[in-house]
Parts: C-alpha cells; structure tokens; sequence
C-alpha cells in the first residue's frame, strides 16, 4: 500500500501466539547507555534477540497462515541481525499509524515494515538507507487494451483510475490531467481489484510491489501488472524508498545495520532475500539512494 505507504491509520490486527507482544513502555536498553548510543545493540547481542515492530501488511511485514512473521522487512531483518550475533527476531504488531509511536515508547527497537523515508518522520526517528524503491505501475485487464504504459496516460486518455484511499497516487493523477470524476477512490487492495474486474475502472494505480502482492493472489486471472515507472509531477520525480526505522539515539544499532545492509546490497545478496515477496531488480536502490537523500524531500 502507498501514500507514503499509506499514512492513515489501519485496523490493529491481535497478534498470533507466534509473535508475543512486548510490554507497553518497558524500556529495552539502559538509559545511561542509550544517551551514548551503546544500549540497543549491546544488549540485543546480550540477549540473543531483538523486537521488530511491523503492520501486518503484505508483502512489507505480515504473519502467514501458519502464524509465522514474515515479508521482506522481517526476513531482511533476520539475514542482517543474525549477521550481527543476533540469532532471534521477535515480532511486536501494531497498526501502521502507531509504530513510531511505539519505537518511541520502546515497545520494540526497530520498525521493520517498509515504511517510506519522508521528512516529517525524519524529525521523529533515525532511518536505515533504504532496503528497496518504489515505482509505480497499472493492474489492466490482459492485452493492456487501453495502452497505459507511462504516468500521463490516464489523464491523455480519459480513462477511469482506481487508487487507494489516502495514496498518493490520488494526488499524482489529479496533477497529471486525470479529472476527478474520473478518480475511484478504493478502501484497500482487494477492492480496488474487485472494482477492475467488474469495470468500474480501467485501470488500479499503486506501486509496482503491492500490484504483484495482489496478482499473487489471483494467479490466471485475465490481468496484468504494467511495467515499473516513476510519476514526474511538477518537474521531480515521485520515487518513494522503503526504509527500517530506529531510535535516534539507537547511533551504534542504525550503522551497525547499515554496514551489513550495504554489503548485502554490495554482493548482489539483497535482492535473493526480497524477491520472494514480489520485489524485483527494479526495486533494488542505488548508491545515490541513501536516507538522507529522501529525508531531504
């Protein structure tokens, strides 16, 4: 889901017994190192674990059918953390309006759900550079009948464009000439789906990464996902980053992770880890796509 990776809040969601719920406000570190920026790590390699917070969103960070805690956020988190010594990832769900809240609150030590790097939540935490881009692309009906193919074409030809409720899509194909009648505003991915397979619309814009999610699950059926671009509007590229999420005093944790995050990225081992989640080499950043570039707007 986009919109920053959708800002509004979602439904809280109970945990599985798979993934315990850490205590409300217990702190995780000790203060005094903490100021030092020395607690989080050394006592997540103490421990042997370490607390992710996620928003049980597909495919970022959910649990599955089993109850397992998965995504491409989680099980990145596993592959860096157990290169750090930290052997055990422990789950802590809340909705997607509340997980900078409860880093703050130290509920858990890092946010791991594809949250998008923007400047407002810069002010508030300390962001990994990031773990993968997002460009966008069309679900159309098989054949691409109408020819969407680049940011501009729905509004050039009229077509009807379903978005999420709160995206940021909404905003892009409002400035790029798509009439606002002509905007369907969904509550979520299925109903956007469900709305292009009654022929409300002609098309369901988001991010490449969430139309894949929603194709995964209606494989054989008569649409496809368009190929990945990014929206120019008002002469700047729209691309978003998907980041992990710290304590800005957590210094020692956040290069610690970066260190591991860049040799993955280095050694071509990032993408193996995410793809099973629909992520492909298009979404993979590149050496200029660091946080502080998308902290900046």
């Amino acid at each position: 889901m986009t919109s920053s990776r959708r800002d509004f809040l979602r439904t809280t969601v109970l945990l599985s017994a798979a993934v315990p719920l850490a205590a409300a406000g217990c702190s995780t570190t000790d203060p005094d190192k903490e100021k030092s920026g020395g607690g989080t790590l050394d006592k997540a390699k103490s421990d042997g674990s370490i607390k992710i917070g996620f928003a049980n969103e597909a495919p970022y960070g959910f649990t599955d059918k089993s109850g397992k805690l998965t995504g491409e956020a989680p099980e990145l988190a596993r592959a860096i953390f157990k290169e750090l010594g930290i052997k055990k990832v422990e789950g802590v769900q809340v909705d997607f309006g509340g997980l900078i809240g409860g880093l703050k609150a130290k509920r858990f030590d890092v946010i791991a759900a594809g949250m998008f790097v923007i400047p407002s939540r810069c002010a508030e935490v300390a962001f990994s550079n990031p773990e993968y881009v997002a460009k966008s692309a069309f679900l159309v009906p098989k054949g691409n009948p109408k020819g969407l193919v680049k940011a501009e074409d729905p509004g050039k030809k009229g077509v009807t464009v379903g978005v999420l409720q709160g995206a940021v899509e909404q905003g892009y194909a409002e400035k790029l000439g798509v009439k606002k009648s002509k905007i369907k505003t969904m509550a979520d991915q299925p109903s956007a789906y469900e709305a292009l397979k009654a022929g409300r619309i002609d098309c369901v814009w988001l991010t490449r990464i969430s139309l894949a999610d929603i194709m995964s699950k209606h494989e054989g059926e008569p649409f496809e996902v368009t190929e990945a671009f990014t929206p120019v509007v008002d002469g700047k590229e729209q691309l978003g980053a998907g980041a992990f999420a710290f304590r800005k005093a957590d210094s020692d944790l956040l290069n610690a992770f970066n260190g591991k995050l860049n040799e993955l990225k280095t050694g071509n081992r990032l993408l193996p880890i995410i793809q099973p989640f629909g992520f492909t080499q298009a979404e993979i950043p590149g050496p200029d796509d660091t946080a502080d570039k998308f902290c900046k707007g």
